[in-house]
């Protein structure tokens, strides 16, 4: 799907489908529909990857990204990870999940209400691949995940 966002209404396959407003409200929405009777420890976790999270700003270089996020799914759909800044010190874990139709997966802080971050879940699979970041005070941001090369052994 080719998503995008042009004054304030969101486009897929260039048919509007939401206002941006109304597309953080349903990011958030699936992002925190995780099922309260999983227990993490009993669920098969595929892993994702890790990514730098920089920001979207076209250029092709810009500040070395101190944000990076771990994501792994599960066969159910959810998704699990955690986010480390370098910058600040500070470390939280997300969750969120996949909805199995539109394919579209969304995120945020356990606990937390906001930011909810999103992505298409056939993009997860790409090195570099678009996300929406939406905050609580509506605004939105697309920002740019870049998958890590594995370590070598």
């Amino acid at each position: 799907m080719n998503v995008y966002v042009d004054n304030s209404a969101v486009y897929v396959d260039n048919s509007q489908v939401a206002t941006l407003d109304e597309f953080a409200v349903q990011a958030q929405t699936l992002a925190q529909s995780v099922p309260a009777e999983v227990q993490p420890d009993n669920v098969e976790w595929l892993p994702l990857g890790v990514f730098a999270v920089c920001q979207d700003d076209g250029e092709d270089s810009g500040p070395e990204p101190t944000i990076f996020l771990q994501l792994a799914i599960s066969r159910e759909g959810i998704i699990a990870g955690s986010v480390q800044n370098e910058a600040t010190g500070d470390a939280f874990e997300v969750e969120g999940m996949i909805d199995q139709d539109s394919q579209r997966a969304a995120w945020g802080p356990v606990g937390e209400n906001w930011p909810i971050m999103e992505a298409g879940m056939a993009n997860l699979t790409e090195d570099e691949l678009p996300a929406l970041l939406h905050f609580d005070n509506g605004e939105s941001q697309q920002w740019l995940l870049v998958r890590l090369e594995e370590p070598q052994e």
